[in-house]
């Protein structure tokens, strides 16, 4: 998962006590609530938290004083007391979020609700880290001359393998070993691989609570393994890397140093060599154009048949429950349906193939990595530290 970083190492943490924590647990609780299920109400929230209603009362008129949540009337359902509904307050936190992929960049403002917000964006052809990063930088500084000390942190997603922290290395981008510099210094910055990020908002948004098993096509293929809404990421961040398991032909080079990646067996490169032409300069619109030409059928086919093999084994050594496919990957997987179901059914275990996982294509579209990247901050803002934080900052 995204790795969690001071922009202000030198300002040192407000010191939050036991007696604080133990205060701030139950509304923790209600706050990650709230995010998980916006709208949930006051009763269903004291059922899920097994509280009274009481002490839920007391929770959220708690977090209303601090400007944590908002409540309204909940409809009428019949006999019983009326309740109310909770929502992200109209003047709570917020966290900037920002998408860096091959040739362009996103950011965006995200509530505690998870809601995107007064996007920007801009094109880059640098492979050069620096500009891209005063440009983003740029927008993240005008995002907070609007919303002040209400930004709690800012999030990125970019299209690279994130190890401690920092860019290790980003084919796509051109860029290695790149430490990415506080956007807005005194604020918490976190940095993740862009398919890591998609993949925790894909579980954790559309599957709650069941192990995922997430796999997008952009330019290459990523994704990340979430075992009940934590990413497995391994040691230092970089795991999930699966577009360089050696799922491809071994005689083909990939960008990242190894041979036989997957990255360049299932998406516009691989459709390009296949059919003898050259690598294209933009990979992602190549294979869009290429599912629907006839000439391209035998190409794209064997990238389908490629995407199914590697998520059986995929599938062996992780166990999800649900394998969900985003980016480019569903459309791939419809454009030729039978040779990712021939070589998928021929990957499993023959155990699995009576109970094999579900297989579904991703619910959130190309927001997906934005609304990770908002994942990723509210982690980092929901906590008794960042909560205490938010108290001082704003009541003093």
């Amino acid at each position: 998962m995204a790795q969690a970083r001071s922009s202000d190492p030198d300002s040192g943490p407000i010191k939050v006590g036991r007696a604080e924590a133990a205060r701030w647990s139950g509304a923790l609780d209600l706050l990650r609530l709230v995010r998980a299920r916006p709208g949930v109400t006051r009763a269903e929230a004291a059922r899920v938290l097994g509280v009274g209603s009481g002490t839920a009362t007391e929770i959220s008129s708690r977090l209303r004083a601090l400007d944590l949540i908002a409540e309204h009337p909940a409809p009428p359902t019949g006999r019983g007391r009326p309740t109310s509904t909770l929502h992200a307050h109209p003047d709570g936190p917020l966290v900037a979020v920002v998408d860096i992929r091959q040739a362009e960049w996103r950011v965006a403002v995200a509530d505690l609700e998870g809601t995107l917000s007064e996007p920007a964006t801009g094109r880059h052809g640098s492979k050069r880290p620096e500009p891209v990063f005063a440009a983003v930088r740029e927008a993240v500084e005008a995002i907070a001359a609007r919303h002040g000390s209400r930004i709690r942190a800012v999030s990125v997603s970019a299209a690279a393998t994130v190890r401690r922290g920092r860019i290790g290395q980003s084919s796509v981008l051109g860029w290695r070993d790149v430490e990415v510099a506080p956007l807005l210094p005194g604020v918490p910055q976190v940095i993740g691989n862009d398919a890591t990020l998609a993949g925790l908002a894909e579980a954790r948004l559309a599957h709650p609570g069941k192990s995922v098993l997430y796999l997008t096509i952009e330019v290459g293929i990523g994704g990340v393994f979430v075992d009940h809404a934590f990413a497995v990421t391994g040691a230092t961040g970089a795991g999930g890397e699966f577009g360089h398991a050696p799922f491809g032909d071994p005689a083909v080079p990939c960008p990242c140093g190894a041979t036989g990646c997957w990255d360049v067996a299932v998406d516009g490169r691989a459709v390009a060599r296949l059919l003898g032409r050259p690598e294209p300069d933009d990979p992602r619109a190549y294979l869009i154009d290429a599912l629907v030409d006839p000439g391209s059928r035998a190409a794209v086919e064997q990238c389908s048949a490629s995407l199914g093999h590697g998520a059986a084994g995929l599938a062996n050594i992780l166990d999800p429950e649900v394998v969900s496919f985003g980016g480019l990957a569903p459309e791939l997987r419809r454009a030729a349906p039978g040779p990712f179901a021939a070589a998928f059914e021929a990957g499993l275990m023959g155990f699995r193939r009576d109970d094999p996982p579900a297989l579904i294509a991703s619910a959130l579209g190309p927001d997906a990595f934005l609304l990770g990247a908002a994942e990723a901050a509210f982690d980092v803002v929901l906590t008794e530290q960042s909560i205490g934080e938010w108290t001082a900052a704003r009541f003093g």
